[in-house]
């Protein structure tokens, strides 16, 4: 096992926020994250199909570099040294995904009995290190054969998923207790039905609100399924991915506009999830591309499946203000969305381009705590992008990423303290990784991974989270 990190002493007394304790719940889970495309590579190996995100990387331009996940972080191989890097950290849970086409190479029909065998030595790998695994079964890689056949779009890939998810519980869910169905059914849907910037690439924008409804639908059966098929005792969850959306004044025109995005980005996902439907005024926005008759009667009430917690990723805010003219088409992602101007982010930006904002954090936690009181939420992902510095001793500094992660676990707590019912802070992520459309540009790791060497460094940021979670157990004892 590699030694537990330390922080340096020459950095401590710049940092004095960001190693002393917080006051959370007892049992708050703290862990970090990873998905099967970013990290895994070995895309052809013992029988593994290709994914969607295999053939869109494979188009001219479609990603940075022309890069692809082929050997990302060769974690299939070195999954040994990345786990033994997440208990070095002090973590108690580590959330990763299932490769859908390493395990159904079509999407349905017959089972890879290898690609099982491999996620068999990873969950045994976890907790062996005494990490608790935290499956997601989809992060946006389809396999391609159901791309081929229509999509999410199309309504049969709801059914295969479910069958995805029988099989996945069937056979890990003996040492896997905790599932998510989705992660970020929003970037599915719209990055890569509408706004074609992630796979599968289409430009579709009334396909993209099929494809949302039928993740939804994927969502509700799939928590049939691993009730069905797994224990008592399994928590359940869907990931959603929020943003803190600002209007740029108070005037109703931009808080109508606010209304539109909020709803395309949260409430149409949110919603319908925990029991309330799809939003009127969101089917009212939209209906000048669909009549939503890809709403069959009886999926909201799947949809509505109860899940044991709610996953919440948050990066960044969102700034809107009403256009001139509010019939006119919003470039971007958001399918059907009128009258809308999306507006730049404030600075200091992070390396990606995104606004800091860590009072969106807490208010976003606040407001889905104050109107579903029920729900108990985990952070599964929040992180920040950041252009790092060797210094001479091989070390990796990271100063904004300190920055950011102090500040969000700040917002965190402060938003338990205010009563939000948060039980958990997955950081994003474990591994610098393919970071999808951006290639290996962009780095949100708490270990630096140089892709050349395949060489792993905790990075200043790690330990610094290290110490955090340390002082965290300590207290609780």
């Amino acid at each position: 096992m590699i030694a537990p990190p330390t922080l340096p002493s020459d950095h401590t007394a710049d940092r004095p926020a960001a190693v002393r304790t917080l006051v959370l719940p007892q049992g708050f889970a703290w862990g970090a994250g990873t998905s099967a495309y970013q990290i895994e590579g070995a895309a052809a190996v013992d029988g593994k199909g290709p994914s969607i995100w295999d053939t869109f990387c494979a188009g001219p331009g479609h990603v940075v570099g022309g890069e692809t996940g082929e050997q990302a972080c060769d974690h299939f191989h070195r999954y040994p040294q990345d786990l033994d890097l997440a208990a070095a950290l002090g973590l108690d849970t580590y959330r990763f995904s299932l490769s859908w086409s390493r395990i159904r190479p079509t999407g349905s029909g017959q089972v890879e009995s290898r690609g099982l065998a491999f996620y068999d030595r990873l969950v045994d790998a976890v907790l062996a290190r005494g990490l608790r695994p935290m499956v997601t079964l989809y992060h946006w890689d389809l396999p391609q054969a159901l791309e081929d056949a229509g999509g999410w779009p199309s309504r049969d890939t709801s059914y295969r998923f479910a069958e995805f998810a029988a099989t996945a519980v069937q056979h890990l869910g003996d040492r896997v207790d905790a599932w998510s169905t989705l992660n970020e059914p929003f970037c599915s849907a719209f990055l890569g039905y509408a706004g074609g910037v992630h796979a599968p690439g289409r430009k579709e924008p009334a396909q993209a609100l099929a494809a949302m409804h039928h993740l939804l639908l994927g969502h509700g059966l799939a928590v049939e399924a691993l009730r069905a098929n797994g224990r008592p005792s399994h928590e359940l969850s869907i990931v959603l991915n929020f943003s803190q959306v600002l209007p740029a004044s108070d005037s109703p025109a931009d808080l109508d506009a606010a209304r539109r995005v909020d709803g395309l980005h949260h409430r149409v996902f949110l919603d319908p999830v925990l029991g309330d439907g799809y939003p009127a005024d969101v089917r009212e926005d939209t209906a000048h591309l669909t009549d939503w008759s890809f709403v069959r009667e009886g999926d909201e009430q799947r949809i509505a499946a109860p899940i044991d917690w709610l996953g919440v990723n948050y990066y960044t805010s969102t700034r809107v203000a009403a256009a001139v003219d509010l019939s006119a088409p919003t470039p971007g992602v958001f399918p059907g969305l009128r009258g809308v101007d999306l507006l730049p982010p404030r600075g200091p930006l992070t390396s990606i381009g995104w606004e800091q904002s860590r009072d969106g954090l807490r208010d976003l936690l606040l407001r889905i705590s104050r109107e579903h009181p029920t729900v108990p939420l985990v952070v599964t992902e929040n992180g920040s992008a950041w252009h790092d510095v060797r210094s001479a001793d091989g070390s990796v500094l990271d100063d904004g990423r300190v920055a950011y992660l102090v500040a969000h676990l700040a917002a965190v707590e402060e938003a338990v303290a205010s009563g939000a019912d948060v039980r958990g802070y997955i950081a994003w992520s474990l591994l610098d990784n393919f970071e999808w459309a951006a290639g290996y540009a962009e780095r949100f790791g708490l270990v630096h991974v140089d892709f050349a060497t395949q060489e792993r460094t905790i990075k200043e940021s790690g330990k610094v989270y290290a110490e955090v979670v340390r002082r965290q157990r300590e207290a609780a004892c």
